[in-house]
């Protein structure tokens, strides 16, 4: 394919930045979303609003997802005027989404055998801005050379396609790295804290550390967020406590022993009980701060 026809399925906070860095590219898109009035400014970029996925799906060779969960994704693709009723299906269906991997792999075969067409597991890493930047990480399970065939339309969007092995293992190392990221924001969360109730400038730790073992993308990029309060999320608690959901199956069935995470996934399990699931994860210390002993 030396000019595919791209679709998008699911314009939120990553699939519309998305989106526009694949018109910017100069790629024909055609896009849809459950609530169209999502749509406006990538129509009025050069996109091709479609009614239902089945109409993406039948003017598209390659089909992208980002959606929220794997019944979203399911019902997007195999719904009723799903993309498996296209007459003529995307030669490629390539989904952003975090799903588990088992569900990826039902999902795969049921697309395999109804329409013939590949399906490659691609979810991303990098957040809002790295999708605006262009510079995500894609980390893809399935065949080689159908990732091979897809990734120049996907550098539209990132800096990095790894093929990590067959369908499935895309979704297994973005678990592996949610593993991380959630690990790595509670002890940010407690650590702000820390700081913050022992008297030291908050606001200089970030620079401080930068260029030790402490140092991250993430305490680069969520610290600061601690100190000054975000005007918008760029990940929420209720998409990282889903993420944990399907890191403790996939736990279960490799028979691997966790012992941290099931502590951060009660951490923002109180946090979304508190009214903040859909909060900035950066927002997740206030728990500590609010169970902290008063000062003498």
């Amino acid at each position: 394919m030396t000019t595919p026809r791209v679709g998008f399925c699911g314009i939120g906070r990553m699939g519309e930045p998305m989106t526009q860095r694949l018109l910017a590219a100069g790629h024909d898109v055609a896009v849809w979303n459950r609530s169209a009035a999502k749509l406006g400014a990538l129509t009025d970029a050069g996109a091709m609003a479609c009614v239902t996925p089945q109409a993406l799906g039948e003017c598209v060779d390659i089909a992208l997802l980002c959606l929220g969960d794997g019944k979203a994704v399911e019902d997007v693709v195999f719904g009723e005027r799903g993309l498996v009723h296209a007459a003529t299906p995307p030669r490629y269906l390539v989904d952003h989404s975090t799903l588990s991997p088992a569900l990826t792999r039902h999902l795969a075969k049921r697309w395999a055998e109804a329409t013939g067409s590949v399906w490659i597991d691609a979810p991303v890493s990098g957040g809002t801005g790295g999708a605006q930047a262009g510079t995500l990480a894609i980390m893809a399970g399935g065949p080689a050379e159908a990732i091979e065939a897809v990734t120049p339309v996907l550098r539209a969007f990132s800096s990095r396609v790894t093929r990590m092995g067959d369908i499935g293992a895309g979704q297994t190392t973005k678990l592996a790295n949610q593993a991380i990221v959630a690990t790595t924001l509670a002890g940010l969360a407690e650590a702000f804290v820390l700081a913050k109730r022992s008297g030291i400038d908050t606001a200089a730790v970030p620079s401080a550390l930068q260029g030790g073992w402490a140092d991250s993308v993430l305490m680069q990029t969520l610290w600061p967020r601690m100190v000054t309060p975000p005007d918008f999320a760029t990940g929420t608690v209720r998409v990282i406590l889903k993420d944990l959901d399907a890191i403790a199956e996939l736990a279960h069935a490799s028979a691997t022993v966790q012992r941290v995470l099931p502590e951060v996934r009660r951490l923002l399990k109180d946090a979304a009980e508190r009214g903040m699931a859909d909060w900035d994860l950066s927002q997740v210390f206030r728990i500590g701060e609010a169970e902290s002993a008063p000062d003498a």
